[in-house]
């Protein structure tokens, strides 16, 4: 009898639903803007249910291991309150760990400046892929699907198309909303860089991912040379995309995210790289253009 309810339980723990832990997530809220911090106990509960919508889910289709865990961060800086209404700003960064390296390079990092959502004591967090319940959860899966995504483009070509495929779905069904709205001046919301990522005249986005990380940055441990001469031609990617039209929200994302990485690249390049490299970065990063002559300060 004893053996027979050893096995119902082993057989009850293989068939019964794993918590998904798909990400390895740092969320946040930041309340120092705000002059009304008194109910501190409603933004500690909001903190503990967003870490558990993000970590309780199934959110990608692949089973991963724990060393294989997507590493973000998502801070909401708070700026305004009023009563159970909402805004402020994001800071959303995406890592992944180099093969055979100490350090972990990071994917994306820049600010959503147009958060806006309502939340009360005691609220639910409702989601539907399908349907715009709460702006708030459309915001936080809307960042999951673009990390999922960017982080698979980084591993394998065009590895993401399903889940930027599932941000375009929830740009659309969030259209009346802040933050979503193909008409916000601009062009740096989360439509134009769902755009960027879509659109098939810059799939050579999709590639410079690839490139640069797994055929790049991940085989530097092992051939330093090889590895940095495909990152050049993933940068060259990059100038192709920014010749067919210039100052899209997602290559001044690439930019400011990659800007010190790169130059800390090619300062261990030959010269002939490193004079392709500046060039390159001048033209498509005018803004920073002077930082990239750091270049040349190392000779190999």
């Amino acid at each position: 009898m004893k053996r027979i309810i050893g096995i119902l339980v082993l057989l009850l723990i293989a068939f019964s639903p794993l918590k998904a832990q798909d990400f390895q997530c740092a969320i946040s809220i930041n309340t120092t803007q705000i002059s009304n911090t008194g109910n501190q106990q409603r933004y500690n509960e909001l903190r503990q249910k967003l870490y558990t919508f993000i970590h309780d889910r199934k959110w990608c289709q692949y089973n991963l291991k724990q060393n294989e865990r997507i590493e973000c961060s998502i801070t909401i800086n708070l700026a305004k309150a009023s009563g159970d209404e909402y805004e402020g700003t994001a800071n959303l960064v995406l890592q992944r760990p180099v093969f055979n390296a100490s350090y972990k390079t990071t994917l994306m990092s820049f600010q959503d400046k147009k958060v806006k959502f309502k939340y009360s004591d005691g609220d639910e967090l409702e989601y539907d892929e399908n349907a715009a319940l709460s702006e708030l959860t459309s915001l936080i899966a809307y960042y999951l699907n673009l990390f999922i995504a960017v982080e698979l483009d980084s591993f394998s070509p065009n590895g993401g198309s399903p889940y930027f495929a599932k941000c375009q779905n929830t740009v659309n069904l969030n259209q009346k909303d802040v933050g979503w709205n193909v008409a916000e001046s601009g062009q740096n919301n989360r439509y134009w860089i769902t755009d960027n990522f879509t659109n098939s005249t810059y799939s050579k986005i999709h590639d410079f991912y690839y490139q640069y990380h797994r055929l790049g940055l991940d085989v530097m441990s092992e051939t330093p040379d090889a590895g940095r001469a495909v990152i050049l031609e993933s940068l060259k990617l990059l100038q192709q995309v920014n010749a067919q039209k210039s100052n899209l929200a997602i290559i001044r994302i690439i930019l400011n995210t990659k800007k010190d990485e790169i130059i800390n690249i090619f300062k261990e390049g030959m010269p002939s790289e490193k004079t392709q490299v500046v060039n390159i970065m001048k033209q498509i990063d005018p803004t920073n253009s002077s930082a990239y002559d750091a270049i040349n300060t190392a000779s190999k």
